[in-house]
């Protein structure tokens, strides 16, 4: 399979963009830092204030600082890319991954099970890459992985055939409500408390 198909057009652009330096249209304004990319204009950073100017009816994804290092929310990314295999971590009580591979501390990967393919750092869990950056460069050496969401609803949608055709005899059909009971319920004879003397 041709690796150009395996990645959108704007996502080296997107890993490869300098964040968070200061708009030079909207530097005196307060949210002038340059954390947005767009992905149909693929171009350079821009603020918030660019956004609604010029990208307003565009896919846009901010991106965030973690640990001096540039993070995308999970939410935002996963609507453009077929994220699996990249770690992801929980930061501000959102779900984020890094844009590029990070320096490996000093202690290695010495006791974790799992470690990026590329890299070498170690993952929290059972995926192949620590990054988008290294899930674009394992594209590029294997090409056994992608980043298109096509290929992914394809290989979702083979699953459910898969699991449709198998197991549709054990599954019984969903039993129906009971119909609606027409018949008016008498009313009893009524009791009254006895008079207290």
């Amino acid at each position: 399979m041709d690796r150009t198909m395996l990645v959108p057009p704007w996502l080296e652009q997107l890993l490869k963009t300098s964040f968070f330096r200061v708009c030079r249209t909207h530097g005196d304004a307060t949210r002038s830092e340059c954390n947005m990319f767009c992905l149909d204009c693929s171009g350079d950073a821009f603020c918030f204030y660019c956004r609604s100017s010029g990208h307003k009816d565009h896919q846009v994804i901010q991106i965030r600082r973690s640990s001096y290092h540039d993070v995308v929310r999970v939410s935002e990314v996963q609507k453009a890319l077929d994220i699996n295999g990249v770690q992801t971590y929980v930061i501000n009580s959102a779900r984020v991954m890094f844009l590029n591979e990070r320096p490996q501390p000093k202690a290695g990967s010495k006791g974790s099970p799992h470690i990026c393919e590329l890299c070498g750092r170690s993952l929290l869990d059972p995926v192949r890459f620590c990054s988008l950056g290294c899930k674009l460069a394992g594209i590029h050496r294997n090409g056994d992985a992608n980043f298109t969401l096509e290929a992914k609803d394809e290989e979702a949608m083979g699953r459910r055939e898969e699991l449709r055709g198998g197991s549709q005899h054990d599954i019984c059909p969903p039993t129906p409500p009971p119909p609606p009971s027409t018949a008016r319920r008498r009313k009893g004879i009524p009791h009254r408390a006895p008079f207290g003397s």
